[in-house]
């Protein structure tokens, strides 16, 4: 049981708000621009995002081992294959697995958006995999946070609302920067929290490239500007999200006072959980001021 419990730990379940939420957001835009949402397309959009991510999440795992960004001497919560749980290769292949269900999942997808959906999907899957695997990994490139911004923000609200209403709308594309943004300061603050040891092994994450005081101005940054975009929403008339959502912004001032305040150390595994509570409330929020 305990191997089991430290293989599902694997998965980051608190980082699967950043698939959760899109979804949801993006449900409840649909509805609030007053067309129909398809609840067919919300649960295999669901499946397939939680399992791309949890794939994501694997692979790293395995990878970051193999290339010695994982060792004994990590700050961050256990990983299953530096802990010998599990060998590289059987997280690679439960990674490769998750991929391939969330392939399944698509299928459906696809049949009712089409081609476009196709490369999403593709995009989505090949990216999962390169964020730490193959001959460019994103996050040793320092493009992981980018990397965020466009697949768990822009594509996957964006990509949300066209399979229910066919179009391509400039508010699925503010809403995604908003759920994008908060999605990527769940990153920074991973990445800060383990910019010395990523240094050690060349993983030129943001944080190692431009150093710490560049950090905790970007997670400032991706926490606060999804509220400034709220006033996108107020003047075209969707004041109901635009203010509900404020109530969320408590917990992106105690995040940013937090990371100012406090060196890089153990204690930063707090403040993750405390990147992953904002980008959900903010996220589950504004789809009830969408709803309502």
């Amino acid at each position: 049981m305990s191997q089991i419990k430290s293989v599902l730990l694997a998965f980051r379940p608190k980082t699967l708000t950043a698939a959760l939420v899109p979804c949801l957001a993006a449900t409840a835009l649909v509805k609030a621009i007053g067309l129909s949402w398809d609840g067919h397309v919300l649960f295999y959009a669901l499946a397939a995002s939680f399992l791309i991510q949890i794939g994501t999440n694997l692979v790293n795992d395995a990878v970051d081992f193999k290339k010695g960004a994982d060792t004994e001497k990590r700050i961050g919560p256990q990983r299953i294959t530096q802990a010998g749980i599990l060998s590289a290769n059987q997280v690679m292949a439960l990674g490769s697995l998750c991929f391939a269900l969330a392939i399944a999942c698509g299928i459906p997808l696809v049949m009712k958006g089409g081609v476009v959906i196709v490369a999403i999907g593709i995009a989505s899957v090949l990216m999962g995999y390169s964020y730490t695997a193959g001959p460019f990994p994103l996050a040793y490139l320092g493009l992981g946070d980018l990397f965020v911004i466009l697949f768990f923000g822009l594509l996957a609200v964006m990509g949300m609302v066209f399979l229910n209403t066919g179009d391509w709308m400039i508010e699925a594309f503010i809403l995604g920067l908003q759920i994008g943004f908060h999605a990527t300061a769940l990153i920074a603050v991973n990445n800060l929290r383990d910019h010395a040891g990523d240094k050690l092994v060349n993983k030129k994450t943001l944080a190692v490239r431009f150093g710490v005081k560049f950090s905790r101005y970007e997670i400032a940054a991706m926490a606060f500007l999804p509220f400034v975009l709220n006033l996108y929403w107020w003047f075209e008339g969707y004041k109901i999200p635009a203010i509900v959502s404020m109530f969320a912004l408590p917990l992106a001032i105690k995040l940013i006072k937090n990371v100012f305040n406090t060196e890089p150390g153990p204690v930063y595994n707090k403040f993750l959980g405390q990147a992953a509570g904002l980008h959900l409330v903010f996220g589950l929020l504004i789809t009830l001021g969408f709803a309502l």
